[in-house]
């Protein structure tokens, strides 16, 4: 048994590479040719392994699915050009009209839209506080097929009570989706709550240089396939661990197309090798400003898993090798967040997260804007919040700056 970064840095080298080189390179190619058509033949038609059209396999982009697979200690991924690509395609791939699931309500903005649009589809979605298992079993009906969750909701950093619903959806025989891309690999292993499928925005931390787009599913190997009614025939063959993402993959990425280049699996794969050293440096940096910032006079609240004050604390404590790197805060009454985000010198006004720089956002007029006063006052986002996404700087460097710009609000 290799360490983490052990095995991550040294995945590409599990298999020849050209050259020597330590690292994959870049396959810049859509097609694969072959000396003999029956070759081909056999690699469309699932007979022997190789590569058919760039939209489904591609070197690079196996190299880095290898790498996630380890960090997972899943079965297999698949890779995607975004993470919201990944949950479409999943969605799109093992749900039918009719068919119902169950969604957190503490949802990043996009994936609640786009289940809202697959809603309109035909395919209907609950959502419940996921931080309790008894909303979750309550939604559950007959067509009901899969839960879905986070670990960790952005922005007000909410923990679903992640080992529960495993218990919960294995009962039920459900699948269940475990995104895990406000911990990453490195600080959880949804495995280990049963999960049957682990989402994740690579673009986040596991890329984490804000370079390359990506996202990725993969198949823990804890789900039996061969319970669920919605495996095509053509899919269900060989071992039933993988029908699902087989599934996935051979039809959801073919026919939804949301494939990820190579040159951006290739930025995903080199940042994955420092992700433990990353998410340590700014797990420890967001704990601490956290901190300052709960004791701030000027700071009404302040969202993060690992202050006491936290409803979930021991429950993140118990799970996740620390409780993340992105925290909230509200604002006390009288401190305008734009004016306050302004005189910031650090930190960047900015809506990603998980970048090696700090970034924060106010939530309410930016990326949850269009949800409306309504629903986002149900997801606890006051109009003040401001999400703030830990980097790698000087954590006394960034204590300095939030500490100067609420001295300037007082001059």
């Amino acid at each position: 048994m290799r360490g983490f970064t052990t095995s991550v840095v040294h995945s590409d080298r599990s298999s020849p590479i050209e050259h020597g080189s330590l690292q994959k390179p870049i396959h810049a190619t859509v097609a694969y040719g072959y000396d003999d058509v029956q070759d081909l033949a056999d690699v469309f038609q699932g007979k022997s392994s190789g590569y058919s059209y760039g939209r489904q396999v591609n070197p690079t982009v196996s190299a880095l699915e290898d790498k996630i697979t380890r960090m997972e200690n899943g079965v297999a991924t698949v890779c995607f050009g975004t993470g919201m690509g990944a949950i479409g395609t999943l969605l799109f791939a093992l749900l039918r009209r009719g068919d119902h699931f169950v969604s957190s309500s503490f949802l990043f903005g996009n994936t609640n839209s786009l289940f809202q649009s697959f809603a309109a589809h035909g395919v209907e979605v609950t959502f419940v506080d996921a931080t309790q298992t008894d909303a979750v079993a309550e939604a559950i009906r007959p067509e009901t097929k899969l839960v879905f969750v986070e670990t960790i909701a952005n922005p007000v950093t909410q923990v679903s009570d992640l080992a529960g619903i495993g218990a919960l959806c294995r009962e039920h025989a459900l699948v269940y989706v475990v995104d895990n891309t406000m911990t990453s690999p490195y600080l959880f292993q949804p495995r280990t709550v049963d999960a049957s499928l682990i989402v994740t925005s690579l673009t986040k931390y596991v890329g984490g240089h804000g370079n390359a787009l990506g996202g990725s599913i993969t198949e823990t190997g804890r789900f039996d396939w061969s319970a669920f009614d919605n495996i095509y025939d053509t899919y269900r063959k060989g071992e039933p661990a993988k029908w699902g993402i087989t599934q996935i993959r051979k039809k959801g990425l073919r026919d939804f197309g949301a494939a990820i280049g190579a040159e951006a699996a290739h930025h995903l794969g080199v940042g994955a090798e420092t992700l433990a050293l990353r998410m340590e440096r700014q797990c420890a940096s967001a704990a601490a400003l956290a901190d300052y910032l709960a004791g701030h006079p000027r700071v009404a609240k302040v969202f993060y898993p690992g202050l006491p004050t936290h409803p979930e604390h021991d429950r993140a404590k118990a799970l996740f090798r620390r409780p993340g790197a992105l925290f909230s805060f509200e604002l006390a009454d009288g401190i305008e967040p734009f004016p306050y985000l302004n005189r910031l010198k650090i930190v960047v006004k900015s809506s990603n997260l998980g970048d090696n720089r700090t970034l924060a956002i106010p939530v309410a007029h930016t990326i949850y804007h269009e949800m409306g006063p309504e629903r986002r006052a149900s997801m606890g986002i006051a109009d003040s919040l401001i999400r703030i996404s830990v980097g790698i700087e000087e954590t006394e460097d960034l204590i300095e700056d939030f500490r100067r710009a609420f001295e300037e609000a007082e001059t």
